[in-house]
């Protein structure tokens, strides 16, 4: 139960930051956070495309090939989700997933992703991006690494 109430509270988090985002003007943007000494500034960006605008130009399937990985994703959870043990992978799963459908239903109501976060740290200065991402990215990180100290006793 616990994994299912972490997805819905991403999700919520999320797509709440994203509606504040959407309804602040234009022009307040971009604003650094408070705090963060101009390490981190908000942004309001639309990203039609997947990550960094790729295949932009093709709508549908920026809508269909995330549908598809989330889906396998929730497929694997699901499945995991009644088993004992696997604690780290239904962590990232959910994690993932969180993410995922924040991201999906941007692309499915709004036509775009809603970008919000630029930290401004070397290389990654450039890229613009939301708690979704973040959490799609730590979820991955996670689940991989749940599976490369899982034993292999073949208990799957």
């Amino acid at each position: 139960m616990l994994f299912l109430a972490l997805i819905a509270a991403i999700l919520l988090i999320d797509l709440g930051i994203k509606d504040t985002i959407e309804k602040t003007e234009n022009d307040a943007f971009p604003k650094e956070l408070d705090g963060t000494g101009g390490r981190v500034v908000l942004y309001k960006a639309h990203n039609p495309g997947l990550p960094f605008g790729r295949l932009a130009n093709y709508p549908e399937l920026v809508k269909q090939l995330p549908l598809a990985v989330a889906g396998a994703a929730a497929g694997i959870f699901l499945w995991l989700l009644p088993k004992k043990g696997d604690r780290l992978q239904k962590l990232g799963l959910a994690f993932v997933l969180g993410g995922a459908a924040s991201n999906l239903y941007d692309r499915f109501k709004r036509g775009y992703v809603v970008d919000y976060l630029n930290v401004r740290v070397k290389k990654i200065r450039e890229i613009i991006f939301n708690l979704a991402d973040v959490c799609i990215l730590i979820g991955a990180a996670v689940f991989l690494i749940g599976e490369l100290i899982a034993p292999s006793s073949g208990k799957r």
